[in-house]
């Protein structure tokens, strides 16, 4: 194994951040919502009506999952930096839109947009960063993806939290839609987006394309050139070597491939990663904040603040994860997640059933981050980009990722749903039960990939 002073690794790492600010601007777009809810919500008049509050929120999710769909297309096509740049672009027009609508369906649309962006960074930043990654660095590199969204999320919350000017107790819905933060407030929590997606937009023109893309393509000399960059003379022949292999391997196959039942078990296994890390529950805190804190007890101005610890507490423990997942090893975090999960909720949900309120509550909701952010939020990422073969790990990784965006329009849908009908106590059981299945899912068929070559994963699935 090759020595870390033998890699480019300033040159590796400003790639993937470059790739990783799709992640940011995902988590940003992703749980902006969520501040900006009390107030577009009562100036739009929708607080009475759950279908439309749900789907306010949850329309982005749309957008995610037609992205998702297009990304395994668009990667074969075009390569993994076409479609970043075009992700940025819909970030861009998204959060200058969205900040303008002045009716519902236009608000609708530019998050729909917004979400085709998230839904395109969402799956192709994370397969970049596999491809361009050395295998010993490859679990911590594709995890700043997921840190760059954590980045993302707490941006959202301090911005949401230093715009809104602090709610009078006992405002009507009509003053509060009357006030700055009705009018003008939660359109600048949207507006903030557009610095950092054009910074995005720009700096994906000065990246290069992945090497295993370019292998696909026959343009060896290029990838030569870029492994040379990587990782000095022996990485690039034996990178280029396996890359060979591997292609040639599936040179013959076509498009069916993908559903052969030697691959249908490890697509099946993404698959239910990808739906689990949304079912897991855990996002329902980011997008009905105000829900969640208010059941516990807390008025709205607590509840934005909340949401700012919540945001710091997943910063922090998805630092714990980066320096965990290439030690201990992907399969070890995801067990420890949906464990603590399940006992997290448990808890959680008997303090609701017996109006358990305050700093008790809050603390489980914040120790449910804390494990959450350091298991499956970067680690299904990591896992979903290594576990594909090089011939179909476009097309496999957006089925992936459309699968986990359903599942996330599914969750976001339904929690104010069954939040009325369960109440926010069966709501987080239900969610408990989820996390027990997929403990039991993961303990009975995911394999270690820590350490080990893309070729090498594949060779050892058998794909």
């Amino acid at each position: 194994m090759l020595v870390k002073e033998e890699f480019n690794f300033q040159y590796i790492l400003s790639v993937s951040l470059v790739s990783a600010l799709g992640g940011l601007l995902f988590g940003y777009d992703w749980v902006v919502i969520g501040g900006a809810k009390p107030f577009y919500e009562r100036y739009f008049e929708i607080t009475q009506q759950a279908s439309l509050q749900g789907w306010a929120v949850s329309c982005a999710l749309v957008g995610c999952i037609l992205g998702a769909i297009s990304s395994g297309r668009l990667t074969d096509l075009l390569g993994r930096k076409t479609p970043l740049i075009i992700s940025a672009l819909l970030f861009t027009v998204s959060a200058i839109g969205t900040g303008m609508a002045n009716t519902l369906p236009w608000f609708f649309v530019y998050r729909i947009m917004g979400g085709v962006g998230i839904g395109l960074a969402s799956t192709i930043s994370p397969i970049y960063i596999a491809e361009m990654a050395p295998a010993q660095y490859r679990g911590r590199l594709v995890s700043l993806n997921q840190f760059t969204i954590v980045i993302g999320i707490l941006a959202a919350q301090i911005i949401n939290f230093l715009i809104a000017e602090p709610v009078v107790d006992g405002s009507t819905n009509a003053q509060i839609a009357a006030s700055w933060n009705g009018q003008q407030g939660w359109r600048w929590m949207f507006w903030a987006e557009t610095f950092p997606a054009l910074t995005f937009f720009i700096l994906t023109f000065f990246i290069p394309e992945s090497p295993r893309w370019l292998g696909q393509r026959d343009r060896w000399p290029e990838v030569q050139q870029l492994l040379l960059r990587i990782g000095g003379k022996e990485y690039a022949d034996a990178g280029q070597q396996a890359i060979q292999q591997s292609i040639l391997q599936h040179k013959q196959q076509s498009r069916s491939f993908l559903l052969e039942k030697k691959n249908r078990f490890i697509l099946l296994v993404g698959i239910v990663l990808a739906v689990f890390q949304q079912w897991c529950g855990i996002n329902v805190v980011f997008n009905y904040a105000d829900e969640v804190f208010s059941a516990a007890g807390y008025s709205l101005n607590d509840a934005l603040f909340n949401i700012v610890i919540t945001g710091v507490v997943n910063l922090v423990f998805t630092l714990v994860a980066i320096r965990t997942i290439d030690q201990w090893g992907r399969r070890r975090l995801l067990l420890f997640g949906s464990l603590g999960l399940a006992v997290t909720y448990t808890l959680l949900s008997i303090c609701y059933l017996y109006d358990v309120q305050g700093v008790f509550a809050l603390s489980l909701v914040l120790i449910g981050i804390a494990v959450y952010a350091m298991s499956l939020a970067p680690v299904v990422w990591v896992v979903l980009s290594e576990i594909f073969p090089n011939r179909i790990r476009g097309m496999a990784m957006a089925i992936a990722t459309t699968s986990l965006w359903v599942a996330s329009f599914v969750l976001t849908y339904t929690f104010p749903l069954l939040n009325r009908g369960l109440g926010t106590s069966g709501t987080f059981f239900l969610y408990s039960g989820i996390c027990l299945a997929g403990f039991l899912f993961v303990l009975r068929t995911l394999p270690e990939t820590k350490n080990k070559s893309l070729e090498e994963i594949e060779k050892e699935l058998g794909v």
